[in-house]
This record gives C-alpha cells, sequence and structure tokens, in this order.
C-alpha cells in the first residue's frame, strides 16, 4: 500500500478536508503560543480574553507584561506566554516595521520555517501550524497524535525524535495533501490509534500498520510482510 492509498483511507472514514483562511497568521501564531501545554479549550479562551483587553496587536506589544499575563490567566503558565507574546510582537516590529507576518507566503517552506523560528519560543510544531493554517503552505505541524500514529504505522523510525518528524513526513506527502493528511491524524489519533488501548479492531489501517504487525503471531506476520508503504510523495 503506497501512501496515496493510506491517504484514501484515511479521507474515506474521516471525509475530505479543504484549507480555508479563518485567521491572519500573526493571530495564529499568537493562539498557538497560547495553546502551549494546556486544552485547545483553555487557549482560546485566553486568546479571545486578549484580544477583547487589548483589542489588536500593536497594543499588546506596548502593554507590559504583567497586564498581558492577567488577561490569559486561564490559559496557563500566564507569565511565560505573556512574555512570550511580547517578545515575538518587538521581534516581528523589529524586523519588519509593523505587525503582520503574511510576507512568509512569498517565501519557499524552508525560507519561511526558518524566519519564524529565530523568534524566541517558536519550534517547528509552532512554525507548522503557522505556516499551514494562517497561511495554507504545506507544512506539517507534528503534536502528539501526529507523531503517535505515523510512529506507529511506520511512516517515521521509531528512534526518530520530533524534531525531525516534520521534515520527513513533509517529504512524503504531496503539499496540496499535507493539510488534509495533518487534521486525519489527529483525528485518527483520538479516534482510534489512542496512546492507551489503541483500537486497532476498529483500524482501517490494521493490515499495514508497523505496530499491529509487530504484535501479531508468526503466522499473521508471514500474510503480512510484503505490506509496506511506499516511502514517496505519491499522494
Amino acid at each position: 500500500m503506497n501512501i496515496k492509498e493510506l491517504l484514501n483511507r484515511l479521507e474515506s472514514e474521516y471525509g475530505p478536508r479543504h484549507w480555508e483562511s479563518r485567521q491572519d497568521a500573526l493571530s495564529v501564531l499568537i493562539e498557538t503560543i497560547l495553546s502551549q501545554n494546556t486544552s485547545d479549550t483553555n487557549s482560546h479562551r485566553a486568546f479571545n480574553s486578549l484580544l477583547a483587553t487589548f483589542g489588536n496587536w500593536e497594543t499588546v506589544a506596548h502593554a507590559n507584561a504583567e497586564d498581558i499575563a492577567h488577561s490569559i490567566e486561564q490559559g496557563g503558565l500566564s507569565k511565560i506566554k505573556a512574555q512570550r507574546i511580547k517578545n515575538v510582537l518587538e521581534h516581528i516590529h523589529q524586523e519588519r516595521g509593523d505587525y503582520s507576518i503574511d510576507f512568509l507566503a512569498c517565501l519557499s517552506l524552508p525560507e519561511a520555517k526558518m524566519w519564524l523560528r529565530k523568534m524566541p519560543g517558536v519550534g517547528p510544531k509552532t512554525a507548522g501550524c503557522v505556516l499551514l493554517f494562517g497561511l495554507g503552505m504545506p507544512a506539517m505541524p507534528v503534536d502528539t497524535h501526529v507523531f503517535r500514529v505515523t510512529k506507529r504505522l511506520g511512516l517515521i523510525g521509531s528512534r526518530i525524535p520530533v524534531d525531525q518528524a516534520h521534515d520527513i513526513l513533509e517529504s512524503l506527502i504531496l503539499p496540496e495533501k499535507v493539510y488534509s493528511c495533518h487534521l486525519h491524524l489527529i483525528e485518527h489519533g483520538r479516534r482510534v490509534c489512542r496512546a492507551q488501548n489503541p483500537r486497532c479492531h476498529q483500524c482501517m489501517l490494521v493490515e499495514i500498520c508497523a505496530y499491529q504487525i509487530s504484535q501479531a503471531t508468526p503466522s499473521e506476520s508471514t500474510k503480512s510482510q510484503d505490506i509496506k508503504i511506499s516511502q514517496s510523495p505519491t499522494g
């Protein structure tokens, strides 16, 4: 089974997903910083509170860190995130003279990643979220679900660290499929390929899953030994 077939199965199970602009790239960056080490619900509340308090990113940039922290308390780690947000906004203004990072869409993917990762607190996952969700660029953010599912499937090696997984997965998937693949892998990780007690009996990928094959009896493994995923960007 090749990557195209893998993605077709995921789409058949979870439905087609197409990118559409919902936030500007800088808003995605700020909300992604707020999402670090907390739930989506808490980070979204903190983001809304931040905007309700200050109105725009320029005002946030000129606010003191204590006031920013107070406005995002419900997101957790508010003091750390407040200073990180302030530092990021100051960096963008120093580099660009405004508070927009939409220009990144004009750069190549490696260049855009490199520019973002120069900022304090912006790692590969945060950079990937900004480029994928904010600008529709084919970056693959690797969260815990994507990392777990792709390792179990054998798309990335068992010893590959998460920081390297982003580039590996991007090299395997056609750019126009990255967005839907990212969302499908997360949904599959939440519904079926759970960290504890994965529901392999419900999985449409079970016969090509390296994890499941490793758990099989010798006779079952023999049946699956010729099933491999083509490691080329064919879908």
